[in-house]
């Protein structure tokens, strides 16, 4: 016969495993659920995180392409500007042409008065450049004292000075007749008795 203690020992034994196991079960149910909201709280932080990023990305895009509308649009504003000081400059220029030619008119009227006054019978000027000052004329004359006599009248004018003949060679014409053809440079001044005012009424 057993005891009381041997019986009650047999009986523990008997009724303790189905409660561990069961505990057992519990417990990998509770880490299979933690497990599951662990990875589903990870799946959605991945996800926001990719959704903010994307957005980020989206933003991104739209300010890079919003600044390259205005860069473009600035650009263009550069151009137009650039053109305007273009238009600008050749007014100006157009300008300054204009008062240069009222403010030398007079001077100019002068020097072709001038010429008329001293070029000798028998010559012609052909062509006539003006830089600043400094006159230079070409043309042919019937013989080489024509053309003196015109250096020695521009030297004798109290617009004109220094005379420099820079070329002159005889040539033949299809009509054999003889012509020099010269170059020669002279400076236009004004006369110290005249003033700026006495000029500009002229």
């Amino acid at each position: 016969m057993w005891s009381c203690y041997e019986r009650s020992g047999v009986m523990a034994r008997i009724n303790l495993l189905p409660w561990r196991e069961e505990r057992r079960k519990e417990l990998l149910n509770e880490f299979l659920i933690m497990l599951g909201v662990v990875a589903l709280f990870s799946a959605l932080t991945v996800g926001l995180v990719h959704f903010f990023h994307m957005q980020l990305i989206d933003f991104q895009n739209e300010r890079i392409s919003y600044i390259d509308k205005r860069i473009i649009e600035v650009d263009k504003k550069i151009v137009e500007i650039k053109e305007l000081e273009k238009q600008k400059e050749r007014l100006l220029s157009r300008m300054r042409a204009i008062e240069s030619l009222q403010r030398d008119r007079p001077l100019i009227v002068h020097l072709f008065d001038e010429l008329v006054r001293s070029m000798p019978e028998g010559m012609s000027i052909t062509d006539l450049t003006q830089r600043q000052a400094l006159i230079t004329i070409q043309g042919e004359a019937q013989s080489n004292a024509r053309v003196s006599s015109f250096m020695r009248k521009i030297e004798q004018s109290e617009w004109l000075k220094k005379a420099q003949l820079k070329v002159i060679k005889e040539s033949k014409l299809n009509n054999k007749k003889t012509v020099n053809s010269f170059t020669l440079t002279f400076e236009q001044i004004v006369p110290t008795n005249e003033s700026d005012d006495d000029i500009q009424q002229l």
